[in-house]
């Protein structure tokens, strides 16, 4: 059987194509026909934001990059802020840190909304699940366009997102975040304004998602009270796991089974979540180190060169080069593939409920859009002792940006590990790299042809059955403009 491609997808941020191959030895399929051998992911344009930055002031980062990607530019830009501080050699004020955590979090919790209402459910409203006994339920609440968790999300995701015109001035592209805190301080009847949103944010998911208090949902600890709480439970969490058990989602989509995560939300000198990376072909838990990434080229449309370190990189396009099918670097951690995201974060931090579940089953569809939601229940409390924390202290303090030198800026996006290195030389910029959350997750095959995360995952899927494949491919969320800079 030949290669299939499936393309572009609907849903995604950008571009994205995915080629499958058949296994080249056919057993038994136990009915279900071929399965995928092996898998290729494409990110087929080149948007090339790295090599606008070159010879430009630093400071015009803070405009450009953030423009990369409207959903997620708020994470841009905590990474641009952080890789000019790193130059300067300073970071945010006390205030300026708990003002930055709060609109990422903002933008991460609306995009961790948008994706299970909006990109992942709808899927399974299609027709070709009629049979299913959940089907009616689903298809009333999440069909595309006609269900009722649309007419309920959409408002309920743009009345949160008001804090960022509280906190930052305006979304996305914001310029408030700088590298030494926020650029402005919010006043006492804006603090109080952005309570009440929260406290209205609150409401809406322990009504529509949850079905219970937040606190009562970051406090599962294993699959077991997972099973039990859903138990005649109301709530779309619940009908996810419905739907996951009838399909069988726990036992699709294993990736790598290695666990990145920069650290979320830095405060008090670590994170809300901690940095690290579980690798559990090893068995350990172990810290992370910048010096570990490198970047590999081989199989993009680029310059051919060695693998570098992304301090060291170039994003400099050969469009004819041989062995190439993609746009997308191929990054590593100490020459492993990683995976990236909130499931990452939740199993690196040790959530006894998620660590619980990649410890059984590794990265799936399943786990990956659990530990989304679970981030809902764990950030928007945290959040709201953030706002209650900010005192009448500095919110930013000045940066003076040297002529020459380095910064990186690592960040948590919602999709996982947002990495910027900088580098300036006379005032200018001499480079600039970023390594996107989708280019860890949607790499392609590096020089000694180890597959990207996303292209592991797939393998072992029944050819055919292309709404498991987009099932899989959508629980990583993928940000193909992100990928491509």
């Amino acid at each position: 059987m030949s290669r299939i491609v499936l393309g572009p997808f609907n849903r995604v941020e950008g571009d994205l194509e995915v080629s499958l191959e058949p296994e080249t030895a056919q057993g038994d399929q136990g009915g279900q026909g071929p399965r995928v051998g092996a898998a290729y992911v494409n990110s087929p344009l080149f948007r090339g934001f790295e090599q606008m930055l070159v010879g430009r002031d630093p400071q015009d980062a803070m405009v450009i990059v953030p423009r990369i990607c409207g959903i997620c530019s708020v994470a841009q830009s905590a990474a641009t802020a952080a890789a000019l501080g790193d130059l300067a050699g300073l970071g945010p004020t006390p205030n300026g840190q708990r003002l930055a955590n709060l609109v990422l979090a903002c933008e991460n919790l609306a995009d961790h909304l948008s994706h299970f209402y909006l990109f992942f459910m709808p899927d399974f409203a299609r027709d070709a699940y009629q049979a299913q006994p959940w089907f009616p339920q689903v298809a009333a609440r999440f069909k595309a366009v006609q269900g009722s968790a649309c007419a309920d999300v959409l408002p309920a995701r743009a009345a949160f997102l008001q804090i960022m015109g509280s906190l930052a001035g305006k979304w996305p592209h914001t310029l408030s975040l700088q590298p030494g805190g926020m650029a402005r301080a919010p006043q006492a009847a804006e603090r109080l304004r952005v309570f009440g949103l929260l406290k209205e944010f609150r409401r809406w998911l322990e009504r529509h998602l949850f079905g219970d208090r937040l606190e009562a949902v970051a406090a599962l600890e294993s699959r077991a009270q997972l099973d039990a709480w859903r138990q005649g439970r109301r709530g779309d969490l619940a009908a996810f796991l419905e739907v996951a058990d009838g399909l069988g989602l726990e036992a699709h989509g294993r990736g790598t089974d290695r666990f990145l995560s920069y650290g979320a939300y830095a405060r008090d000198g670590g994170w809300l979540f901690p940095r690290g990376v579980l690798d559990l072909p090893a068995g350990v838990l172990q810290g992370f180190d910048p010096a570990d990434v490198q970047e590999d080229g081989h199989h993009a449309w680029l310059q051919p060169g060695p693998a570098l370190h992304p301090s060291e990189g170039e994003t400099l396009p050969v469009a004819d080069k041989p062995g190439a099918y993609t746009w997308c670097k191929a990054p590593r951690w100490q020459g492993q593939v990683v995976e990236c995201g909130a499931l990452a974060r939740q199993a690196v931090a040790g959530h006894p409920l998620i660590r619980e579940l990649v410890q059984t089953g590794g990265g799936n569809v399943l786990s990956r859009v659990l530990a989304r939601l679970l981030e809902l229940a764990l950030v928007l409390p945290a959040m709201e002792g953030w706002l209650a924390a900010l005192d009448d202290g500095p919110c930013i303090q000045p940066a003076r940006l040297p002529a020459a030198g380095r910064g990186v800026g690592l960040v948590e996006a919602a999709r996982g590990a947002l990495g910027h290195w900088l580098e300036v030389r006379d005032g200018r910029i001499l480079r600039y790299q970023i390594i996107a959350p989708t280019t860890w997750n949607f790499s392609p095959r590096d020089r000694h042809a180890t597959p990207g995360a996303l292209e592991q995952a797939l393998v072992g899927l029944p050819l055919q059955d292309t709404l498991l494949v987009q099932h899989v491919v959508r629980s990583f969320d993928p940000c193909m403009v992100c990928t491509v800079h």
